[in-house]
């Protein structure tokens, strides 16, 4: 008679109990070890100084809930026999999904474009959605023009913050010493921070996979140090205040005769600004993509996924891989320079504070769950993440932890990002989307 515990059964599932135990106990040493110390114990303030608040409840809870997740996983998941997918779908149910997937694509992005077209006008709309809404339109953005480099050219950058900190410090320093108003001072963040994608791109050529990483993520905090210990030049640690405010065209949101208002025929309000910031970045942004897109089809941008493919093969075709890299550094940090000079006209006020190591490692996390290579998925990917953070603000000690379990729960369910299909870049007949598995990740090659 066989045993029918630990033996598949005739669905497939294999139940190793002894194993199962074992791993649930470490699971649960693991899980009182972080959260025993982060969460039952707090400190608050009291009278003559601090004292310690016990919460082993809220504790109990976090743990057993991280337990009974990892036992869903060991159902669900790891319990097939040997040689089984993890979780089979009958194959009309997936070409039923990549159907649908695809009349989707097709429709959720002049869907999204006329909402965000007419958001800033809907009854809904405040100062509060507003300001938000310009916040994801920016990590949009900043997604997009990473998504050059680590999706379409295949060089893992966690650094990308610090080409963000230029354009918000080159616009801040010409405006602040030369004087130089918005319009001006956008082209030359761009042309700066992607002067300095090119010095970093030199250094780095020969590097690949976790090497590129480390380097990379060490340009990004030299450049938050330089910031942080040039006081003369750049504020230090005070940053800089006092930045300009873009005016439309010339005309400036005030309640002065001539302002937009008043040339206008409208009652002064400060919404109008902000409606004004929003559209700047809504257009900002969507240059980004379309300069991707039509870069994608142009020989470079098949270098591009040429390089990320395999940079031998690349280099037998004829292309020079220096150039290459050199371009996808240049343009992506292009992009984030025109971001970061928006950044620092929106705020007023920057400090070297603003570009910390979160940020990339933000961006970097946008581009991975959206799909490396999707452009969609970045705008899905910035609303679940930016949106997400703003849903539980309220449980501001659990943000972290529930972000975290979200991203763990996704790279579960979705391996290769949210939107998991490419659209080749050039095809024979008929352009159709091909799954994400035959695309190589972008790990600094």
């Amino acid at each position: 008679m066989t045993d029918t515990v630990n033996s598949p059964s005739r669905a497939g599932r294999h139940f190793d109990i002894p194993k199962i135990a074992k791993d649930l106990v470490v699971t649960a040493l693991i899980a009182t070890a972080i959260f025993g110390s982060t969460i039952a114990f707090r400190t608050v303030s009291a009278s003559g100084g601090l004292s310690l608040e016990l919460r082993f409840a809220e504790a109990f809870y976090v743990i057993a809930a991280v337990v009974f997740g990892r036992l869903l996983l060991w159902i669900f998941f790891w319990s097939k026999a040997p040689g089984q997918p993890a979780v089979s779908v009958p194959t009309g149910l997936k070409q039923g999904f990549r159907a649908f997937g695809a009349k989707f694509g097709k429709v959720f992005g002049p869907a999204m474009l006329l909402l965000a077209l007419v958001f800033p006008f809907l009854p809904t709309t405040d100062r509060y959605l507003l300001d938000l809404s310009i916040l994801i339109l920016t990590y949009i953005m900043l997604g997009w023009g990473l998504n050059i480099v680590v999706g379409l050219a295949g060089l893992l950058d966690l650094g990308y913050v610090a080409f963000y900190a230029i354009g918000a410090y080159s616009y801040a320093l010409l405006a602040q010493y030369f004087g130089f108003s918005f319009w001006m001072c956008l082209p030359l963040a761009g042309i700066l921070a992607a002067f300095w994608g090119i010095i970093l791109g030199f250094p780095v050529l020969r590097l690949r996979g976790d090497y590129l990483a480390i380097v990379t993520l060490a340009f990004g905090e030299i450049i938050r140090v330089v910031l942080l210990n040039w006081y003369q030049f750049t504020g230090g640690p005070d940053g800089l205040s006092g930045i300009p405010r873009p005016s439309f065209f010339g005309i400036p949101f005030n309640r002065s005769e001539g302002g937009f208002a008043d040339l206008f025929g409208l009652d002064y309000s400060s919404i109008h600004r902000i409606i004004f910031m929003y559209f700047l970045i809504l257009v900002l942004a969507l240059i980004t993509n379309f300069v991707t897109n039509r870069l994608r089809r142009l020989p470079i941008g098949r270098a591009w996924e040429a390089l990320r493919e395999d940079e031998i093969a690349c280099r037998s075709l004829g292309l020079n891989t220096t150039s290459v890299k050199l371009t996808a550094f240049a343009i992506g940090a292009m992009f984030a320079g025109f971001a970061g000079s928006f950044f620092a006209t929106r705020q007023g006020f920057i400090s070297p504070e603003s570009f910390t190591f979160i940020e990339s490692a933000l961006i970097l996390a946008i581009v991975v769950l959206g799909g490396m290579g999707s452009q969609v998925g970045v705008v899905i990917a910035s609303i679940a993440m930016i949106g997400g953070f703003e849903l539980f603000r309220e449980a501001e000690q659990y943000r972290m932890l529930i972000f975290g379990l979200a991203m763990v729960v996704i790279m579960i369910w979705r391996p290769r990002g949210l939107i998991s299909t490419r659209i080749p870049s050039i095809f024979l007949k008929e352009r159709k989307a091909v799954s994400a598995d035959m695309v190589a990740q972008g790990e600094g090659h």
